[in-house]
This record gives structure tokens, sequence and C-alpha cells, in this order.
């Protein structure tokens, strides 16, 4: 058995690995196998008071500093990143349990968004303006909020995390990071390189705590933001608490993502696109495709297609470089699914998959065969309730009308996609279409982190991960104003205008 180089983890905070205080260990398995891999120490709301402490005093130091010195510390830690990328991507295939090929594309993200972010170091624009009186001078300029604090999810353990902590770091803010307690080896691994990139003490802290302790840091008085990534039921929860309280949370949700197909579609490519991003991940992320919107001409087409292609994907380890399909996190997500699908034999025709892989080498693991419903009903609930899994519902459709009717009916709004050849149907797509994300000819996963991430309705309230708008986030606007006419002055504006 691979195990990873710690078997004990700690909460890293102000510098230093914490392993005194109340806590206890709970096991970190690995999906494939079942095998405890290591233990991480959780701790109880102790921990989160001394993290708390430890990033208010260092936040005041650390944002002094100017930005382009900022920066340098993210350049660094994204050298670290870049060095130890396969061994990070082999950590978190271990306790996620994605193939690995799909790890190594989600350290990149990481890696890319610590030297995108850095450059912002040197671009936190700010803006001037025209005075109204005459020797004053007016601007506004981005200023750090404090302490954050970033929940994130087992699904993306390193990239969600990388997208929140590194603008709030440039920005001059100083974080508290709680991963989700299926994925802790791969923020363990984080917090080291961040020590080795030369971070200050307190800036970069991590902690791990159960539900009732989480809901205390988003309560705590001194965490002046949260930024969640998770399921719109804790999502909703969050957003109460801190509204109570005035807070910033930004919140990234969940998703219901539909590929249209055209009739005049490539079906080949659109094939391809659907298999990566239905099954991709096993369909555990909130950008998976779960719903095809297929028009009656091409529907028994792409059907057959998208069952040679499921016969042929590999389910299995995710260290096993042939293997498409990995496990799915735990035992409670496999139960999940099955009750969905078998919601879903009333509600549609089943026409691959739909049980637990649990003969052979999958018996000690959690493995779901890759799942193909056709003629569902779009107000079917396995064509309108997250699943989270390897599950696919092929919906016809007679219009491009229709179709957007239907995608937008769902109550997420995250990723979205449309296959055809019809330029003027594309743009009417992408106007119509009522999602962050919007892809053309293309599935519907993929984000790149120079551009927003996010979505409308019950997927988001509103902020963006990724991109520069994910400084929004994690910073306050100042206005300026200098006057150097050396004398008090009040604003009279008289001006007629000419017809």
């Amino acid at each position: 058995m691979e195990r990873y180089v710690s078997e004990k983890v700690f909460p890293m905070v102000d510098g230093m690995y914490v392993d005194d205080g109340p806590g206890t260990f709970q096991p970190v398995i690995n999906p494939a196998n079942g095998e405890v891999i290591a233990e991480v120490w959780f701790g109880q709301k102790e921990v989160i008071d001394r993290a708390v402490n430890a990033a208010e005093e260092a936040q005041r130091l650390f944002s002094r500093i100017p930005a382009p010195k900022r920066a340098e510390y993210l350049y660094r830690l994204g050298s670290l990143l870049r060095r130890d990328k396969e061994k990070l991507s082999r950590i978190l295939t271990l306790e996620n349990g994605k193939p690995i090929d799909e790890a190594r594309g989600e350290v990149q993200e990481a890696i890319d968004m610590a030297f995108y972010m850095a450059g912002e170091g040197r671009r936190l624009f700010g803006q001037t303006t025209p005075a109204e009186l005459p020797d004053k001078f007016a601007m506004s300029v981005r200023v750090p909020i404090g302490v954050v604090g970033l929940i994130t999810p087992w699904n993306f353990p390193i990239a969600i995390a990388a997208w929140k902590a590194f603008p709030a770091l440039i920005a001059g803010n100083a974080v508290i990071w709680k991963p989700a307690s299926e994925t802790p080896l791969m923020a363990d691994a984080l917090s080291r390189l961040v020590i080795e990139a030369g971070f200050p003490k307190g800036v970069f802290n991590v902690v791990y705590v159960y539900g009732h302790e989480a809901t205390y840091m988003v309560e705590h008085p001194k965490i002046k933001v949260i930024s969640f990534t998770g399921s719109t039921e804790v999502g909703r929860t969050i957003a109460e608490r801190g509204g109570r309280m005035i807070k910033r949370v930004s919140l990234e949700m969940g998703g219901k993502n539909a590929v249209i197909v055209l009739e005049d579609a490539d079906l080949e490519l659109a094939t391809e696109a659907i298999l990566w991003c239905a099954f991709g991940t096993s369909g555990q992320r909130c950008t998976a495709c779960s719903r095809v919107l297929a028009h009656v001409d091409i529907k028994e087409a792409l059907e057959k297609r998208l069952l040679e292609g499921i016969r042929a994907l590999k389910v299995g380890p995710g260290l096993d470089e042939t293997v498409r399909v990995g496990p799915v996190i735990n035992r409670a997500a496999l139960e999940k699914i099955h009750r969905y699908v078998e919601i879903g034999q009333q509600e549609g025709r089943l026409l691959i998959g739909g049980h637990p892989l649990a003969e052979g080498t999958y018996a000690k693991g959690f493995y779901y065969a890759p799942t193909l419903f056709t003629d569902v009903s779009p107000n079917a609930r396995i064509a309108q309730e997250e699943i989270f899994g390897p599950v696919l519902s092929m919906i016809p459709i007679h219009s491009l009308d229709e179709a957007i009717e239907i995608n937008n009916r769902v109550m997420y709004g995250l990723s979205s996609s449309i296959f055809t050849r019809d330029v003027n149907r594309v743009f009417r797509a992408m106007q119509a279409l009522d999602t962050g994300i919007i892809y053309v000819n293309a599935g519907t996963t993929g984000a790149e982190i120079h551009l927003p991430f996010g979505g409308t309705k019950m997927t988001g309230n509103g902020h963006r991960d990724s991109g520069i708008q994910a400084l929004d986030v994690f910073t306050e606007w100042k206005s300026i104003y200098v006057d150097y006419s050396g004398k008090l002055q009040r604003a009279q504006i008289d001006v007629s205008y000419d017809d």
C-alpha cells in the first residue's frame, strides 16, 4: 500500500503544527480500496481561536508589505507547487480517488493560480477621476479586509483552495482555511509548502474541525469574510448566519448542468465531450454534465454513441494510468447515488449502469457503474436535483427555444453547453442561457483560472472565484479626496446648457 509521508496530520497555526488541546483523531480513507492512509487531528473551537489570534496579528504587518513584495511569496509558492506536482497529484488521488491524470490537472490549476495572482501584486488597480473643485484630487483604491475564513470541499481539494486563498493573500489578508474532512492531506501538503515559501507566520493557517465548530468559525466576529464552496443546503445556512453579522459571504454551490445537442451538431465531438464532463471525476463536480438535451432527430444516434463510449470507460483505482472513472468519495456518497438511480428507474428508461460495482477489485472501494437514463421528463427528480455521481439523463427536445426553457427551469445556474454549427443559434443561446458559464461545442467542465467562476440562482450569491473578480471578495474600496488648495472649499455647481 502506498502511504502518505505523514501518518498523523495536525492543524497548522502561526507557522507551527498544533498537537495539543482538545481534539480527536479521524482516519483518512483511500476510496479506491477502503484502507486507512493517515489520521487527522480534529480540534474544537479553541484551535479556531488560536488561528484567529495569530491571523489578526500577522495581517496587520502583512498588509503593510507592498503588494509587489507580497507577490514574491506567491511566486515562490508557485515554483514549489510546480516542483512537487507529481507528488501532490499522487497524494490527491490517494485521498480523493480521482484518476491521476485529473489530479495532475488540478494541481496545475493551483500552480497557475499562484503565478496569476502573484502578477496581480503589480495590478491591484484603483481609479482616478476628476474632482468637482479646483486644486483637488480624487481616487479610489483597494484595501484588504482582514482575517478571512475559507471552507472548501473534497472534490477539488487544492484547486478551489488556491482559487480562494491566493487572491486573499495577494490583497493583504490573512487566511484561516477549513478543508473538507475527507481530504486533509492536500491541505497539510500545501501548508508545508507555504512554510517553505517563507510566508510570515500566522498569515496562512489550516484548521481541521467538525461541522459545529465550523459554525463557530462562520460566526466568529474577528473573521470578516467567509468564502464557501459546497452544497446549497450548507451554503444557505452560512449565508443566514453570516448575514446576521453583516459579514461578507461568498458562496459557490450546486449545479445541474446541461449539454444541448442540436440536430446539426458534430455528434463525435459531442459524444466525447459528454463522456468527459459527465463521468470525469465520477460525476463529482459542480460543473458536471448531468442532463443532455438532445434534439429528437439525433437523439437515438447520440444514445448509441454514448452507450459505446460508456462501455469503453475503464473504472478502477485512480493511480492506474489507464483508468477513466475512479471511485466516489465514500460509502455515504455511493448510497446517495444509488437512491437517486432507484428513483430514476421510476422516471425514465435505464440504458446502462444503475448499480454499485462491488465484485473483485471493486469489493473494498466505493465504485458506481457509469449510468445513462433516456426519455427522462424535464421535471423528473433526476433531471432537477444534484446527484453528484456518474449518472446522466437524456431529455428529448424539438427546438433550441425548448432546450433553453428546460435548461433554465432548474434551481441552479452554474454551467451549460451547446453543440451546433449554426452561429446564429450559438449567439441566441449565449444570451438566453441562465448560467454563469457557457460552453460552445465543448462540455460543461474545464474552467480556466483567469476567468471568473460561479453561477446564478441557487448556485451562488453574486460573487466569483478565480479571475480578477475574486479580488472583489477579499477587498474593500476606499475613496480618497486630496485638497491641495490650502483653503476650505464647498461644492457649488451651477451649469446651464443651451438647447
